[in-house]
C-alpha cells in the first residue's frame, strides 16, 4: 500500500532538526519538501540583496541535506501548493508560522483555500520561544516595555518546548512537478559584491550548529561585558541563522541553559544572552500587535518631528565616509560582511537620526538591503528604539557620542584600524578624532584630511544641541 503524501512548505525554517512542522509532515507520510520564493505578496518588504545572497546558499545547503529532493519554485504559493498537491495526490500540507503582517494575511487565505480543496492544513510554531498571543499583560493587551515583557511575561509563562530531533522515519517523496530550481530564482547579485561576504559565514544548518557550539563553548564566557566591544569575540553571530531558521531559538535557548545549569557558564553571562533572545521575541510580538511598525511611529507625536533632507549626508553615512572613525568602521563592516555588531548598530543609528537628523526610514531601508540577518520585526523595532519613537525606546536625548563610544568600546583601536585602514598609522590619542591631530602627526600617519580620509560631515556637539532643540519643539506642540 502506498504511503500517504504530505507537502512540507519551507519558509524561514531551513533546517531538519527541531522543526515541528516537518516532524508533523513526516508523521503523516512521505514528504515532498517545497520552497516558494514569493516576491509579489512581499511588496515593500521584498528581500534585500544580502538576504537573497544568503537564501541562495541556504537553499543549496538544504538541497544537499535532502538529496536534491526539494521542489524550488517562484510565484504565488497558493497556486503552486494547490497544483502540487493535486499532481502528487498529497493529503496534507504543513508549515511553520511566520509573523510578518503580509505573510499572516497570505497564509490565512492559503489555509482557507487548501482546506476547501479537502486537504488537511496545519501550521506550527517553529520560529519563536513564545507565541505573541501567549505573552500579554493581565488585561490581555500587549506589553510595550521590554523588561516586564520578558521578566513578568515570558519567564512566568510555561517554558519553551524542548528541541525535537530530526524526524525519524523520514521518507522523501519524488515529484515531476515543474520547478524553477535554486539557480532559476536568480538570487545572486550581478555586481560581485557578495564575494566579500562569503568568507565570513558558513551558511546552512551545519554552519549554524557549528557556530552555536563555538559560541557556547568559548564566546559566551565573558558575554555580559565583552558583547559591547566590537573587536572581541563575545557575540553569538547567530542572528542570520536564527532569521533563516537554520537553528531554532529553542535549540539556542537550551544550549545556553544547559551550560548554566552545569556550571560551565556563569549565570550573569547566560542570563544576559537569554535576554537578547528575549529582545528577539519582543520585536516579533510588537510587529504582530502593531503591524504598521515598519512604517509608522509607535509614538504618534514623532509624526511631526522636523527631519532633515540631505542626500549627500545620507550617502556619506551609507558608505562609511562621515569623518567619524567608529561610524565609518561600522558602516564598512556592514558592507563588507553583511553584519554589524550590536553596539555599533546603536552608534550609527544615533548618528543618523540625531546628529544628521535624517529619518529612521533611511537607516531601516539600508540595513534591510545590506544585512544578512535583515528581519522585519527586529529591524523595524530597533530603528524605532534608537529614534526614540518606538516601544521601550531610548529617550531621544540619549545621543551616542561617536568619539567617547569609540574610546570606551574600541580602546585600542583594533576595530577601527581593521575597517578604516587609512587611519591605521594614527596613535590612539587621535584615532577617534583625527581632525584634532596636529599636522606633523597626520603627516607621519600618511593621513590627508579631505583626501585620504574625510573631514567630519557634521559637528557632533552642535548637531546634538540642534537635535535636542528639535525634540523640545516637538514637545511644545504636543
Amino acid at each position: 500500500m502506498a504511503r500517504p503524501i504530505s507537502l512540507y512548505w519551507f519558509r524561514q525554517d531551513l533546517r531538519l532538526a527541531d522543526n515541528p512542522a516537518l516532524t508533523a509532515a513526516a508523521q503523516d507520510g512521505a514528504v515532498i519538501p517545497v520552497y516558494i520564493l514569493d516576491d509579489d505578496h512581499a511588496g515593500d518588504h521584498r528581500m534585500g540583496g544580502a538576504s537573497r545572497w544568503w537564501l541562495h546558499h541556504a537553499l543549496h545547503a538544504l538541497n544537499d541535506a535532502l538529496d536534491g529532493k526539494p521542489v524550488v519554485l517562484q510565484g504565488d504559493p497558493a497556486t503552486h501548493l494547490a497544483a502540487l498537491a493535486a499532481a502528487s495526490g498529497a493529503s496534507s500540507v504543513h508549515w511553520n508560522r511566520c509573523y510578518e503582517p503580509w505573510r499572516i494575511a497570505r497564509d490565512t487565505a492559503i489555509k482557507a483555500d487548501l482546506t476547501a480543496r479537502g486537504l488537511v492544513v496545519d501550521s506550527h510554531n517553529g520560529s519563536l520561544l513564545w507565541e505573541p498571543w501567549d505573552v500579554t499583560k493581565a488585561d490581555g493587551t500587549p506589553y510595550r516595555v521590554f523588561t516586564p515583557y520578558f521578566r513578568r511575561g515570558c519567564l512566568s509563562a510555561p517554558p519553551p518546548r524542548q528541541p525535537l530531533p530530526v524526524p525519524s522515519p523520514f521518507v522523501l517523496a519524488a515529484t515531476d512537478y515543474q520547478a524553477a530550481g535554486i539557480d532559476g530564482l536568480r538570487l545572486l547579485p550581478d555586481t560581485g559584491w557578495d564575494e566579500m561576504l562569503a568568507p565570513h559565514w558558513q551558511i546552512g544548518e551545519a554552519g549554524a550548529t557549528a557556530r552555536l557550539a563555538a559560541f557556547i563553548d568559548q564566546d559566551l564566557l565573558g558575554y555580559k561585558d565583552g558583547r559591547n566591544f566590537p573587536a572581541r569575540p563575545n557575540v553569538s553571530r547567530l542572528s542570520p541563522h536564527l532569521h533563516w531558521g537554520e537553528v531554532s531559538p529553542n535549540t539556542v535557548w537550551y544550549a545556553a541553559k544547559d551550560r548554566m545549569d552545569a556550571g560551565t557558564v556563569n549565570h550573569e553571562d547566560g542570563d544576559h544572552f537569554l535576554s537578547e533572545l528575549g529582545w528577539r521575541e519582543f520585536s516579533h510580538a510588537l510587529l504582530y500587535y502593531f503591524p504598521d511598525l515598519p512604517r509608522q511611529n509607535l509614538q504618534p507625536r514623532f509624526d511631526a518631528f522636523a527631519w532633515k533632507d540631505d542626500a549627500d549626508a545620507l550617502r556619506c553615512w551609507q558608505h562609511g565616509q562621515t569623518g567619524y572613525p567608529i561610524v565609518d568602521a561600522a558602516m564598512r563592516q556592514l558592507w563588507q560582511t553583511g553584519y554589524m555588531h550590536n553596539r555599533l548598530r546603536m552608534i550609527v543609528g544615533s548618528f543618523l537620526v540625531k546628529n544628521l537628523r535624517l529619518h529612521w526610514h533611511h537607516g531601516e531601508a539600508w540595513f534591510w538591503d545590506c544585512l544578512v540577518d535583515a528581519d522585519l520585526a527586529n529591524n523595524s523595532a530597533s530603528w524605532q528604539w534608537i529614534a526614540g519613537c518606538g516601544a521601550d525606546a531610548a529617550p531621544y536625548f540619549r545621543i551616542f557620542n561617536p568619539i567617547t563610544q569609540a574610546s570606551k568600546f574600541d580602546p585600542n583601536g583594533d576595530f577601527i584600524r581593521h575597517f578604516v585602514p587609512e587611519l591605521a598609522g594614527l596613535t590612539n590619542d587621535y584615532l577617534f578624532s583625527p581632525w584634532e591631530a596636529p599636522r606633523h602627526v597626520l603627516d607621519a600617519a600618511d593621513v590627508v584630511l579631505g583626501q585620504t580620509y574625510p573631514h567630519p560631515i557634521v559637528d557632533v556637539k552642535a548637531s546634538r544641541l540642534d537635535a535636542l532643540a528639535a525634540f523640545a519643539a516637538l514637545k511644545d506642540t504636543a
